[in-house]
């Protein structure tokens, strides 16, 4: 009975109103090929003059840690680009430099037989067919303000304080270590009312970036508003356990980051293009100087089983966005990626790209600090302890898209709890890079010495951390 007043009046506070509906996919059947080239020649860029396509603080941040640009940072041929741009029915939807593809949309299949044949064109593989039917976007219900019963008085970290806690998050912001200075790339399905609800007023969003390939003739944008801000709120949910900065109800474990909202996920299908928007979103970041990028996915099944993951693929190196996520470590980002919640399925493992090279994986626990029965385990398929690290995501505490305080389940809210907080380890410790940050957090978890394929490393000591990182520098 308990739970009827607060759902009551939360249907009689909410402002907007809402409703699903589903129709057909305009513009008959269309098609999404990733070519795969075979080199960069004929580009105008160069290696040593980056300054043409990275900003100022990507290439600081390379500078700081020691490295250089290399053949992967540069842009796709822009003379490649201008025969597929010629090609009468072919439309160019996206690309990635690092890897070297570029994805084309076509409603004639046969066009593909060509574009297999330019000289530049090593491969050509379908990532996306329409969906029969689309599900409309529209408006959510949201609050003006956090409900009476979502306060915890006294209690400066509010609803969030067991899981910042339980990583000794505290300790650091008792130090001023609050993200200040670092940029948090949040990549994610959607945002729904990060814009309007009262919670992120104080959060230093940057910019927004949707790399979804919009629905044909149809507009990316809302009564002036971008797309996604209405799709789904588990962005806003994973958002809300970094920046959140509402004392008393909820306070985020980097609150005081700069952030960029970016949408990899398509909410519609569940289809191997996913992949190819999220290497866009995380050269974006690396375009923009983020430091850090949070990344709440993972795929393994796909609507057409032939495309499929298989156990054998989790080394690092075989699916399409691990091979993108193992080099950001070399780009100086550090990548905190959620492990997964298929601990209880047939597949059981991490997803992809959880499987990447030098980045952070993140399991969940309980509030118990046991391991959460969804989370996914390791080890990869060569052999690499996974997940690197734990925390508190059965449940954590969260800000939904309405507004409220919920407590919800997955390695996906684990994930940001921990990101916040390598945020905060970063600025403390400024000289270090992304490869030393991540070290240090796993050294200073309570299985380091042990670590097995259900707890990783353990639960990190984000003060230990940083003692430790400042003991280095002394000596």
């Amino acid at each position: 009975m308990k739970h009827i007043l607060p759902i009551l009046l939360l249907l009689l506070t909410a402002t907007t109103s809402t409703a699903f509906t589903r129709k057909k996919y305009p513009g008959g059947k269309q098609y999404i090929y990733r070519l795969t080239l075979t080199d960069k020649k004929d580009t105008p860029y160069d290696i040593s003059r980056p300054r043409r396509w990275l900003s100022h603080k990507s290439l600081e941040r390379r500078r700081r840690q020691g490295l250089v640009t290399d053949s992967t940072d540069l842009p796709v041929s822009s003379v490649y680009l201008k025969k597929l741009y010629a090609v009468k029915g072919a439309e160019v939807v996206g690309k990635s430099r690092w890897l070297n593809t570029i994805l084309v949309r076509v409603q004639d299949t046969t066009l593909v037989d060509s574009l297999r044949k330019m000289a530049f064109v090593g491969s050509a593989k379908r990532v996306w067919t329409s969906p029969d039917s689309i599900e409309a976007t529209v408006k959510w219900k949201y609050h003006e303000e956090f409900n009476p019963w979502d306060s915890v008085h006294g209690e400066h970290y509010g609803n969030a304080r067991e899981q910042v806690e339980s990583l000794q998050g505290h300790r650091l912001h008792s130090i001023n270590m609050r993200g200040r200075g670092m940029t948090i790339a949040v990549i994610d399905g959607g945002f729904r009312n990060v814009n309007r609800i009262p919670a992120f007023q104080k959060a230093d969003i940057r910019g927004v970036h949707d790399f979804v390939c919009p629905i044909p003739k149809q507009a990316t944008e809302i009564d002036g508003v971008s797309r996604m801000f209405f799709e789904t709120d588990h962005g806003t949910k994973v958002l809300s356990a970094l920046a959140a900065n509402v004392p008393e109800v909820l306070m985020g474990t980097a609150p005081e980051a700069t952030y960029w909202l970016l949408r990899s996920e398509d909410q519609q299908s569940e289809q191997l293009i996913e992949e190819d928007y999220w290497v866009m979103a995380a050269e974006f970041a690396d375009s923009v100087g983020a430091d850090i990028i949070n990344s709440s996915l993972g795929y393994n099944e796909f609507d057409d089983a032939t495309q499929n993951h298989r156990l054998r693929d989790l080394d690092g190196k075989t699916a399409f966005i691990s091979q993108a996520a193992s080099l950001l470590a070399s780009k100086g980002i550090i990548l905190v990626n959620s492990a997964g919640n298929t601990g209880m399925g047939p597949w059981k493992k991490i997803c992809v790209p959880a499987d990447a090279n030098d980045i952070l994986t993140v399991g969940a626990l309980t509030s118990q600090l046991h391991n959460a029965s969804f989370s996914a385990v390791g080890p990869t398929q060569d052999g690499r302890v996974k997940p690197d690290v734990m925390a508190i995501g059965a449940p954590a505490a969260l800000i939904t898209g309405r507004g409220t305080i919920i407590r919800d389940m997955g390695t996906s809210f684990a994930t940001p709890v921990i990101c916040g907080l390598v945020a905060c380890l970063w600025q403390a410790l400024p000289d270090k890079t992304a490869i030393d940050i991540i070290n240090l957090v796993r050294q200073t978890s309570n299985q380091y010495q042990q670590p097995d394929n259900v707890y990783g490393y353990g639960r990190p000591n984000f003060w230990r951390a940083y003692m430790i990182g400042k003991m280095k520098n002394e000596k």
